[in-house]
């Protein structure tokens, strides 16, 4: 009777990130991920069915451990030495949007009253990759469901808006080719829109936004790391605080339990990928293996959400997510053209 328990919320979320990769694969051109859909389809399911007791198991193990095991396997397909390949001006450009997305995302959570943990899942949305350094950020700082998937709005809204606005905004300034692609792979957020955003200017600006993209993506490693590192301090103040001498920190603080060991397999296999010619069959199949798993973990993270939760917080996470990326937007296109490269 558990073991259907645990394998019924498994199976309504495998279900539901099919359905929303079948959406994605419908649609003319790829605006919207499948993770996004898959969230909010869960969402959609919690509303009209609320949290069941019969797939909480399930759907817990889907959110967190099958999400894990995504976020390593998708280390194979980030090749370390594409930052080489795509050169230092992309990279320039990348940590000035990172420096603006944390830096500036720290004092406009603090304006908005927001707590840390949304704040900087959706700096690290705007700022890495969307859902991906999101979902790999989210079980490092312990993050509640309701925070992951606020984030998740927050930076696909904003999203849709740039895939409209970015190319003809090249267009009037007259990008290059490749400097439209530096742009919007540095300040377009999720993959699925780099890409759509890219090729709606022209396939030498898509070819060189995913590119960027990628290279962008593999911040998420140091991302993490440093995030671990702010996690393990404040569970140590926690300890200090429960306990009335040193004795009590080892009683209630484990290393062991804090690091996200989940990211040294993501870092492993990213090395593995640099150093050993992988046949481009099994990247490939790898990659979908591990979308598929982590459109699940969505999927399970929006049956575990609830409107009402998300209603809680109001239109700050919002309002968050805009002046994020519309910082993101100046910030990329400024630093290009103090580089020469627009």
């Amino acid at each position: 009777m558990k073991a259907l328990k645990f394998l019924s919320g498994i199976a309504v979320s495998v279900v539901i990130a099919a359905i929303a990769i079948f959406i994605e694969n419908l649609l003319p051109i790829h605006l919207i991920g499948g993770a996004v859909i898959a969230m909010f389809i869960g969402m959609l399911v919690n509303y009209f069915i609320g949290k069941n007791s019969c797939l909480a198991a399930g759907v817990k193990f889907t959110s967190k451990k099958v999400l894990k095991f995504a976020i390593v396997l998708l280390g194979l397909s980030l090749n370390i030495n594409t930052i080489l390949y795509v050169g230092k001006m992309s990279l320039v450009v990348m940590i000035f949007t990172l420096a603006t997305c944390f830096g500036g995302g720290y004092f406009i959570g603090k304006a908005l009253g927001l707590n840390w943990k949304l704040s900087n899942l959706i700096s690290a949305g705007t700022g890495i990759c969307g859902g991906s350094a999101i979902a790999a950020i989210a079980p490092t700082i312990d993050a509640e469901d309701s925070d992951v998937a606020y984030a998740m709005s927050a930076t696909f809204l904003f999203d849709m808006a740039m895939i409209v606005l970015f190319p003809i905004m090249g267009t009037a300034i007259g990008m290059s080719a490749e400097a439209f692609g530096i742009w919007a792979g540095t300040a377009v957020n999720d993959t699925s829109s780099v890409v759509a955003t890219g090729y709606a200017f022209s396939e030498e600006a898509g070819d060189f936004a995913t590119m960027v993209k990628l290279t962008r993506t593999l911040s998420i490693i140091p991302t993490v790391l440093t995030f671990a590192l702010i996690q393990m301090n404040l569970k140590k103040r926690e300890a200090i605080q429960c306990g009335e001498d040193g004795k009590a920190i080892k009683t209630n603080f484990k290393f062991t339990k804090i690091f996200p060991w989940f990211i040294l397999g993501f870092l492993a296999m990213s090395i593995i990928a640099s150093v050993i010619t992988i046949p481009t069959e099994v990247v490939s199949a790898t990659k979908s293996v591990s979308k598929f798993l982590m459109v699940s973990a969505l999927a399970a993270i929006g049956l575990n959400t609830s409107f009402k939760d998300m209603k809680k917080s109001g239109i700050k996470p919002m309002l968050h997510g805009f002046i994020i990326s519309a910082l993101v937007v100046i910030v990329a296109l400024l630093v290009e053209m103090a580089l020469g490269i627009v």
